[in-house]
């Protein structure tokens, strides 16, 4: 089934960087499939990684071998739909940025459920820290590790304690 039947991407659905680019760091993901007149995260990137061809109405694409995984377009994309992942945080695990907009937001080393573009329980991962500064536009982002394995599945998480 696609995207536009279910409401879900897959992988497939998505432009992603080499095996090799994720291996040099981290690297933004861009999961904006929708043609909408859009652009802060062309705007948001101080090093042109991120463009729109064309049309205003296109869907960005990155430049792998220009983004250094900075992350300040992940704040900036008011459709929360750009991901930071660094499957090289550690040697067992890997780390995704997430846009957070709710409150209270969580705390360090805390352990949350990681759920996947369905909203389905995946797996359990750790806040490592939560980055809110200024720049960002009032959205904060959450940078969780995990196994490697759940680092292009996990958007978004559950934090134990929202469980009743």
């Amino acid at each position: 089934m696609s995207f536009i039947e279910t409401g879900i991407l897959e992988c497939e659905d998505i432009v992603t960087p080499s095996e090799e680019r994720f291996q040099e760091g981290p690297v933004a993901i861009i999961e904006c499939v929708q043609q909408i007149p859009c652009n802060p995260c062309v705007d948001s990137c101080n090093r042109g990684a991120i463009t729109i061809e064309g049309s205003i109405n296109n869907i960005p694409r990155v430049d792998y071998e220009k983004c250094n995984g900075c992350g300040l377009c992940v704040a900036n994309c008011p459709g929360l739909a750009i991901f930071l992942v660094d499957q090289t945080f550690e040697e067992n695990l890997a780390q995704v940025g997430i846009p957070y907009e709710f409150r209270p937001l969580p705390e360090e080393e805390e352990t949350v459920l990681l759920l996947d573009r369905a909203g389905e329980v995946c797996g359990e991962g750790k806040i490592v820290k939560v980055r809110n500064t200024k720049a960002q536009d009032r959205t904060p982002v959450v940078f969780l590790s995990m196994a490697k394995d759940l680092a292009m599945k996990t958007r978004f998480f559950r934090r134990k304690t929202d469980e009743g």
